[in-house]
């Protein structure tokens, strides 16, 4: 199987330039630029919280195209949130619905497959003990197969975390990785990064974010092929150990709003050292004249560490809340898209997938279980994507473990049987439970929960069968 999967992708990768795709040639293609940060909050940008962050690329690139105001992540974990972005699929239909694990610490118990892998691991707390997978599987097929597929090259850099050696990128489909480990986080912005990897070994200075964007603005600056690309830049920032670039520090200390936590801070200088990037990268593209016809995504894996006025949640409290689970979601096309457009579509991380293959010219039908829909009419017309089902979150901690939301409603399902209603157009801060006044859009949402459950595959560890 792994064999088979990687010749595929090498296949694949050396795909000619004049390769014809749906009657168009390849090359005729956008280029996409997926920018995916770790970590980020849905106010933890400039222009939404002037007072305490500084971004101004990200601002611009919200300018310059469509932010959709209501983007969600499927399963707002770290790993669970990339394999959804990969593969199109919600983490509960793949089984990965905690970050990877394959240590003992804390009391977390490993699985082992018949080859002898850790191929799954329980949580001590998780009420449910239900085994999460900590890689994905190759059978699965990933964007950058489906668009290699499409005559695509496709560039890996940073943050992986869904799967060790055999399940890395380039075993997924993309042509190279670079600065990708099997470390959930980096070790130290400054080198040594990796306590166990090599990777980057011989740089002694850099910050990490800046290293990575040295990389993605070389792989532009040298791109000379009629065919198109598209480049997967997964940062390791923001992601703790909170530790900010040194000359961005002073901008943020002493700052009211951080409370006097070093660590808002330090977080703050990390969130302006990946705006930087973001605006190296736009620069790139434009100095190399590829700006007008590239699609750039830029998103989160969830929300912030820490909670932020007026949101509730975060990573570690309320994850299913607005401050957990909603997330930036930008896209821009200047050959394609209109600019300056705030979107109140509710849109989440699995629509994704299908939106890249539809941007590449393939048809997202020919891929089986996906859990999304293209955004691409939405995105063309500037128009509200009616999605005719309602979108879900799903994680395995604790005894808050899904969410439902369909229209202005969201439903919060809980392990132990317990219910919270919220109408979130009028309440996004999630204040004023309303299950009690409304218990027959409770019973219709925990209907649609328990079916949903059951398709994928994981009803055995509901709180309400």
């Amino acid at each position: 199987m792994c064999v088979m999967t990687f010749c595929r992708g090498c296949f694949l990768a050396l795909i000619p330039t004049f390769l014809f795709v749906s009657g168009t040639l390849a090359a005729d293609r956008p280029n996409i630029v997926l920018l995916f940060v770790d970590d980020l909050g849905w106010n933890c940008l400039g222009y939404r919280n002037p007072e305490l962050f500084i971004t101004p690329n990200i601002d611009q690139l919200a300018q310059d195209g469509i932010d959709f105001q209501q983007g969600y992540v499927a399963g707002p974990v770290c790993s669970p949130s990339r394999a959804t972005l990969l593969t199109g699929k919600h983490p509960a239909r793949l089984k990965m619905v905690r970050h990877v694990r394959t240590d003992t610490k804390n009391g977390i118990k490993l699985i082992h497959d018949d080859e002898g892998r850790a191929s799954h691991h329980l949580l001590p707390a998780d009420p449910a003990q239900f085994p999460s997978k900590n890689w994905v599987d190759l059978e699965h097929v990933t964007y950058a197969e489906a668009l290699n597929g499409l005559g695509y090259y496709n560039l890996f850099l940073g943050k992986w975390h869904i799967g060790e050696e055999g399940f890395h990128p380039v075993d997924q489909g993309f042509a190279r990785q670079v600065g990708t480990t099997n470390q959930g986080a980096p070790s130290n912005y400054y080198p040594d990064y990796f306590k166990t990897s090599d990777e980057f070994q011989h740089e002694d200075e850099k910050y990490l974010t800046d290293k990575l964007t040295d990389e993605a603005v070389e792989f532009i600056g040298d791109w000379e092929s009629e065919q198109p690309f598209m480049m997967s830049l997964w940062y390791y920032n923001v992601h703790t150990p909170n530790i900010g670039r040194k000359d961005l520090l002073p901008h943020f200390q002493g700052k009211d709003g951080f409370m006097g936590d070093p660590k808002r801070e330090e977080l703050a200088a990390q969130i302006m050292a990946m705006d930087e990037s973001v605006g190296r990268v736009r620069a790139a593209l434009e100095e190399n004249s590829l700006a007008e016809n590239t699609v750039i995504i830029f998103t989160s894996d969830q929300g912030s560490l820490f909670q932020w006025a007026p949101y509730r949640g975060g990573k570690r409290i309320d994850t299913l809340c607005e401050g957990g689970a909603r997330v930036p979601f930008i896209v821009s096309w200047p050959d394609g898209f209109e600019a300056g457009v705030q979107n109140e579509s509710v849109v989440q991380t699995t629509d994704i997938f299908p939106t890249l293959v539809e941007l590449a010219g393939g048809d997202p039908n020919e891929h089986e279980e996906l859990d999304g829909v293209s955004l691409l009419s939405a995105l063309k017309n500037n128009s509200t994507l009616d999605r005719g089902e309602p979108i879900y979150g799903y994680r395995a901690y604790e005894d808050l473990y899904s969410s439902v939301r369909e229209g202005d409603w969201k439903l919060l399902g809980y392990r132990s049987g317990k219910t919270s209603l919220y109408n979130v157009e009028r309440d996004r801060v999630e204040q004023n439970d309303l299950a009690e006044e409304h218990p027959e859009k409770v019973a219709k949402l925990l209907r649609k929960l328990k079916t949903w459950e059951v398709g994928m595959g994981v009803e055995q560890y509901s709180g309400f069968q």
